[in-house]
């Protein structure tokens, strides 16, 4: 027997696979390609409204105001940089997209890695799954998203989503593990409800992790912004890929630490937002 013969093509698989999917359950996909569309439209839009000027200034207002006064001035040294290296819209293109797939990966991630924390067998299944997860280059999430949603920045989206759940849940997990027990046993004591313990005791004793959680999971988006240029999904990964193709080495580097800016900026707004102690009434 030729050794040729005997060999396995996860690849054939997944393609049948997906065909059958695509044949049986087109309309939803479809659905779910529009609804994601219409909200990163709207998004790029709400960025996009105001001249670059305009943005700077409402969102150094809006940290200053919300967050501190260090937050405000290197938001607006971040934004600043992507209008003056000339990828204002370009930035915020990836900004809309990173901002969309953060968000859909968080939603997704936070209730199941508290629902490992709560049952051990969940927790069992679905840690070999997320090894596989983190352990997959990530263009490779690219292929099916494409196959299923074509190019476009549907796909991007969907790839970059996929590629952040798995470190938002594991460490969504790890944080409510380590919410200290006397705290939980002293809240049941009180009599309060499990609402209550998870918004008023387990949440902000798990807010340390789960930022960092989130920082994973902005730097992990951002790193497929690249690889979604490779797709048609605009933005600044559209710009490496032209500086790259083309040799112009200037472009390259200015999108490249546009980036870089982007990155900073959802970390510092993120984390600001996320540590701000509420107000004290009297």
């Amino acid at each position: 027997m030729n050794p040729t013969d005997m060999r396995v093509s996860p690849g054939a698989w997944l393609a049948a696979a997906i065909d059958w999917l695509n044949a049986n359950f087109h309309p939803l996909f479809a659905f779910i390609s529009r609804v994601v569309d219409t909200v990163l439209g709207a998004f790029e839009t709400l960025l996009l409204a105001l001249p670059a000027w305009g943005v700077i200034a409402l969102v150094t207002l809006l940290a200053l105001l919300l967050i501190n006064l260090r937050t405000a001035v290197l938001a607006a040294a971040m934004l600043g940089f992507c209008w003056l290296s000339g990828l204002w819209t370009a930035s915020m293109q990836t900004l809309a997209l990173v901002s969309v797939s953060v968000l859909l990966s968080v939603l997704i991630a936070f209730p199941l890695g508290i629902l490992a924390a709560r049952f051990k067998r969940f927790e069992q299944v679905s840690s070999p799954v997320l090894n596989i997860m983190q352990t997959v280059p990530p263009w490779v999430y690219l292929i099916p998203a494409v196959m299923i949603f074509s190019l476009g920045k549907v796909p991007a989206i969907m790839a970059t989503v996929i590629y952040g759940v798995a470190p938002m849940m594991r460490l969504t997990t790890l944080a409510f593990r380590q919410v200290p027990r006397n705290l939980l046993e002293l809240g049941q004591a009180l009599g309060a409800t499990p609402r209550v313990i998870l918004l008023k005791i387990e949440i902000p004793c798990a807010v340390p992790t789960l930022l960092v959680g989130l920082n994973q999971c902005i730097l992990l988006s951002l790193a497929m912004v690249v690889l979604a240029g490779l797709v048609g999904a605009g933005g600044l990964g559209a710009e490496v890929t032209r500086g790259l193709t083309r040799m112009e080495m200037g472009l390259g580097l200015r999108a490249g630490l546009a980036i870089v800016a982007v990155a900073l900026l959802l970390d510092l707004l993120s984390r600001g937002l996320l540590q701000r102690k509420p107000i004290q009434r009297r």
